[in-house]
């Protein structure tokens, strides 16, 4: 064990730990037993090597200015600095997380993750120089890991940075399962289904307008969380603890956005108002809105497939005819399924070959997670007091947590729902053809009260259009057939011309 100290006291150290004091304090204060993100972690060791290169320039440039005797300050030796680069670098590629303990939610507005971090850089450094974790006259987790930085501007940029990131592997999962939706829409275009209105059977419509509707909505989705970048990308890097740059070269504040620029080939940029990002995180707050909308979106279409592919919304006494025993055709059970989910796990240990729609089941847990997310976003960024915003890890955490979710949310619907779906055209279509829904498109030809004369043998006596028509003589079968032609009913609006052929 090897012995650390801090203002509070000293605390015993595992030899091989490359945490400190600062992180072991963190873990016994704050028992919340969530990981914390590692990407933001991984963030975090990008935005320190940025920091670090920053410092070599600027010692650089100093030296350049001043002879080494007559410096204004007593720069690092260059092996140090060598080894924090490296050190952070590894950090960036998630080496050495399992020595990162601070958890998910904590006090004290990121300081923690901030130390905890420090102390990995600092000791792994301390083991390339070939000293022992813990040697901190040599390289200190404070004087020399966190050199020129604040938790409150570290931090906070290292989690836009996180979520940037994210946003990437997000962004194509939404185009990808968009590009999925818009083959079923091109494939069953035209195929006929009944339309719904309030649970209940309304006018004819197509799978492909059903579909062609979740296009539209991913679409919006895709667009809205490009523009993302726009809203996250502006970092308070180099304003120290209030955006002020106080205790900060201004050589630092000017050119660490450029290092951070290069090494993770994003959008971000210096804001003009440092204090202004320090201390608001309604930027934030209009991210998740985005992540919410596109949340809502896909519970509404996953809530959709569920429901028509329920063995309730296919419970039906008209008689419905796809194919003979035998033949290759859709019968016996599941005969009047016009939409069939992909079978992915056993459904029950009690109940045999019950299988239930476990990922349409998924996402609405899922999404119903972002939308408490997007609440404590909300609460939690207008609890910012003064200069400073102190619930910054929990608000990360939600972030990192919610997109994550979208982006599964999204692979897992293309790969396991979309991929496999099943549509039976012959069976809505027959459906239709059996549904009082079908009469609306009579309306401009017969009138309301001639269709809903049909619209009532029909369900009285559980026939098709076609034979309630024939009973009731109201027009020629030929002229019936023409006008509940799917290229009819699908079109938008009738003309005049209509009417008259």
């Amino acid at each position: 064990m090897r012995t650390e100290d801090d203002y509070l006291g000293k605390r015993e150290i595992p030899d091989d730990a490359f945490y400190g004091i600062h992180a072991l304090r963190a873990r016994e204060n704050f028992p919340d037993r969530t990981p914390f993100p590692l990407e933001w972690y991984r963030a975090a060791g990008i935005v320190k090597q940025a920091c670090y290169l920053t410092y070599r320039d600027f010692k650089k440039a100093s030296l350049e200015k001043y002879s080494p005797d007559r410096i204004p300050f007593k720069p690092f030796p260059d092996e140090v600095i060598e080894a924090l680069v490296e050190a952070a670098a590894e950090v960036a590629l998630g080496n050495h997380f399992s020595h990162f303990i601070v958890p998910a939610i904590s006090g004290g507005a990121g300081t923690s993750i901030n130390m905890n971090v420090n102390e990995i850089i600092a000791n792994v450094a301390l083991v390339k120089l070939g000293k022992k974790p813990g040697d901190y006259k040599i390289i200190d987790p404070i004087e020399h890991a966190n050199v020129f930085q604040s938790t409150n501007d570290v931090i906070p940029t290292s989690l836009k940075v996180a979520v940037m990131n994210l946003l990437n592997e997000l962004e194509p999962a939404i185009n990808h399962m968009r590009s999925g939706i818009e083959h079923l829409e091109t494939t069953y275009r035209n195929d006929l289904r009944i339309g719904y209105t309030q649970m209940q059977e309304a006018v004819p419509t197509s799978f492909g307008k059903l579909f062609g509707a979740y296009n539209e909505a991913l679409s919006r989705d895709w667009w809205r969380v490009s523009k993302c970048f726009e809203r996250i990308k502006t970092v308070n890097l180099g304003g120290s603890a209030i955006g002020t740059g106080l205790a900060v070269p201004r050589f630092f504040i000017m050119e660490a956005i450029r290092h951070l620029q290069a090494l993770t080939s994003l959008p971000v940029n210096r804001s003009e108002n440092l204090p202004d990002a320090t201390s608001n995180l309604d930027s934030f707050v209009e991210v998740h809105a985005t992540l919410k909308a596109h949340a809502v979106n896909l519970e509404k279409m996953v809530s959709d497939i569920r429901l028509l592919a329920s063995d309730i919304a296919n419970v039906t006494s008209r008689p419905v005819t796809v194919g003979q025993p035998g033949s290759g055709d859709q019968t016996g059970w599941n005969s009047h399924q016009e939409v069939i989910i992909p079978q992915r796990q056993v459904g029950s240990t009690v109940m045999p070959a019950k299988i239930n729609p476990v990922i349409p089941e998924f996402v609405i847990s899922a999404v119903h997670r972002i939308y408490a997310n997007d609440q404590l976003i909300a609460s939690l960024a207008g609890q910012g007091c003064l200069e400073l915003n102190a619930y910054l890890p929990v608000t990360g955490h939600a972030m990192i947590e919610s997109i994550r979710l979208l982006t599964d949310c999204n692979r897992t619907l293309q790969t396991n729902l979309f991929d496999g779906l099943t549509i039976h055209p012959e069976t809505s279509h027959e459906k239709l053809l059996h549904s009082p829904a079908i009469t609306t498109a009579l309306i401009p030809y017969i009138g309301y009260h001639k269709a809903s004369r049909l619209a009532r043998l029909m369900k009285e006596k559980g026939i098709s259009i076609v034979e309630a028509n024939r009973d009731a003589g109201i027009m020629k079968d030929e002229k019936l057939l023409g006008i509940i032609k799917p290229e009819n009913l699908l079109k938008l609006g009738y003309l005049l011309d209509d009417l008259t052929g």
